[in-house]
């Protein structure tokens, strides 16, 4: 029974640091500028209180199946759990949305691991209530009560704090935002209707490799685009690559740089291949894999509104989309491998934010390896302005 009790802590303690690093991410980064910004960080650490309970008060149990069904109970909310942690980690990073749930979609793994937490805990609390010679199935009638109740007024009390939030940020005048027009009273197209193309945009793209969760490396890309013009640098750091590559077009010349031979001028043009967020929006968004999009609800970005799209893409269309992933996964053939791309369409009609994964058999990236995966994000800002485009030889 003792090695059952410190087991069921384990698992318990598990819960208790998943939420508290949660906790600490949205008290400490989360800060779009709303008037709750400290409230909605304070209520997404009442799930702490319900972890540490079962750590307090583990749900032990006498009989072997009960017991596992516990353990079951425990691993499945971690499993829940630590997704949606990388998710706002990623959120926060890549300076996403302001609002924390803008969609159901969003917010029901949290809901689930909330879910769990409260009965993984429950069930320990009504066990303590009652005594342990109390019937299991009152015990068991508790402890749902206990999740129910607990799930709920946290939910409650957060979605009110986060949701108050977002309404405060929609209704706040904001001078302008680099992601785009930061008028609340306008809508921003449906996932249905066609993408526009910005005239100019200064583009950021971050792409990550690992297989079987060992990283293979980074490309941090920057550059700027007018028009069918553009510059931009990428620095990888890989298992196959380090240096700073580039590519730039002013009219019909292009140039492409290596670490190697530095900028010279590109004997078999691209063309539009490394476009930046035009290539995107040809091969990713207009070109995916499903025809009609997915809305996942409407976000904010420095007070400019967007609405959430999801769409289904294959590797080749992937590769075209963003080309320095082969600094990555080098030559292997990316046809049956397979992802989908979050993108946000702004209130101008235009691309300003996509963020997605792409995954398939690690054969030739890795000797022994099984799964590979790619992510990626992209941002694109201060669309429609004057942007220079400099010739790496002026």
């Amino acid at each position: 029974m003792r090695v059952r009790t410190f087991e069921l802590r384990l698992i318990a303690a598990a819960l208790s640091a998943g939420w508290t690093l949660t906790a600490f991410l949205v008290l400490l980064a989360y800060r779009p500028g709303g008037p709750l910004d400290l409230v909605v960080g304070l209520t997404a650490g009442l799930p702490i209180l319900v972890a540490v309970a079962g750590l307090v008060w583990p749900p032990v149990a006498r009989g072997g199946r009960a017991f596992a069904g516990l353990v079951w109970l425990g691993l499945g909310t971690l499993l829940v759990l630590v997704p949606s942690m990388g998710g706002v980690l990623g959120q926060i990073l890549a300076r996403g949305p302001q609002t924390l749930l803008p969609s159901a979609e969003a917010a029901y793994p949290w809901a689930l691991a909330l879910l769990g937490t409260g009965l993984f805990s429950g069930l320990g609390v009504a066990r303590a209530v009652l005594g342990g010679t109390a019937l299991r199935r009152r015990r068991l009638v508790r402890g749902v009560l206990i999740a129910v109740a607990a799930t709920a007024g946290i939910s409650l009390a957060f979605t009110g704090a986060a949701i108050g939030n977002e309404l405060a940020l929609r209704d706040r005048p904001v001078a302008g935002s680099r992601f785009g027009p930061a008028n609340p009273a306008i809508e921003p197209p449906t996932c249905a209707e066609p993408v526009r193309p910005a005239a100019s945009a200064r583009v950021e793209i971050e792409l990550a490799g690992d297989v079987d969760r060992v990283p293979l490396g980074t490309v941090d890309l920057r550059g700027v685009r007018r028009g069918d013009d553009y510059r931009w640098l990428a620095y990888v750091a890989s298992d196959r690559e380090l240096g700073q590559y580039g590519a730039a077009r002013i009219g019909e010349v292009e140039w492409r740089l290596d670490p190697a031979t530095g900028w010279r001028i590109d004997a078999s043009p691209a063309g539009n291949r490394d476009a930046l967020d035009q290539a995107v929006l040809a091969a990713a968004v207009e070109g995916g894999t499903r025809p009609a999009a997915e809305t996942l609800g409407i976000s904010f970005f420095e007070g400019a509104r967007a609405r959430q799209c999801r769409v289904a893409i294959a590797g080749p269309a992937f590769e075209v989309a963003f080309p320095e992933v082969r600094r990555l996964v080098g030559g292997v053939e990316l046809l049956h491998w397979r992802g989908e791309l979050d993108y946000w369409v702004f209130t101008d009609g235009e691309l300003g934010r996509v963020s997605g994964t792409l995954s398939g058999p690690a054969s030739g990236i890795v000797d022994g390896g099984l799964q590979a995966r790619v992510q990626v994000t992209m941002i694109a800002i201060e669309r429609g302005r004057a942007h220079a485009i400099v010739s790496p030889t002026g």
